[in-house]
C-alpha cells in the first residue's frame, strides 16, 4: 500500500472527521485502497478527491477514465463505496461475487463496522471504476 495520501481539502478532512468512528475507520480504509488501485492501474492518472453532495469523491480529471466513487455511511450505519448507478459497475460485481457482498441496487457495496474489506474483490471494483471510459 502507499504512503497515506494528504486530503484533497480540508473540506474532504471535515467530511471524514464527522463520520461516526466506526464507519470512519472503514472509509479510510477505503480511501487508501482507492489511492492504491489507482496507482497501480494503467491509464488511471491523478486522481481528485473532492466532495460531492457532502461525500468524499474520487475522480480522474487529467484522463477522463474513470466514473466517478464516492464513500459515505448509509443511514442504516457501517460504511459503503458508492458508483454512479448508471453504470455497469454493480452489476458486473454482483455478478462476480454473488451474495459474498450486501450490494445496494445498482451503486453501493456495503460494509458493516468493523468489516475488514476484501481488498483484491473492491479493488477489483475500484480499478473498474478508475479506467470505466476507457473500454
Amino acid at each position: 500500500m502507499i504512503a497515506e495520501p494528504d486530503f484533497g481539502s480540508p473540506e474532504v478532512e471535515a467530511a471524514f472527521l464527522a463520520f461516526p468512528p466506526g464507519a470512519r475507520d472503514g472509509l479510510l480504509s477505503l480511501r487508501r485502497l482507492i489511492f492504491d488501485v489507482a496507482a497501480r492501474t494503467e491509464g488511471v492518472g491523478r486522481v481528485e478527491e473532492a466532495l460531492r453532495w457532502g461525500q468524499p469523491a474520487y475522480l480522474t480529471p487529467e484522463t477522463g477514465a474513470g466514473s466517478t466513487i464516492r464513500l459515505g455511511a448509509p443511514k442504516e450505519g457501517g460504511f459503503a463505496l458508492y458508483v454512479h448507478c448508471r453504470t455497469t459497475l454493480i452489476d458486473e460485481f454482483r455478478a462476480a461475487h454473488g451474495d459474498a457482498f450486501d450490494i445496494e441496487g445498482s451503486r453501493a457495496v456495503r460494509f458493516r463496522d468493523g468489516e475488514t474489506v476484501d481488498a483484491a474483490a473492491v479493488g477489483a471494483l475500484i480499478a473498474r471504476a478508475l479506467t470505466y471510459h476507457r473500454r
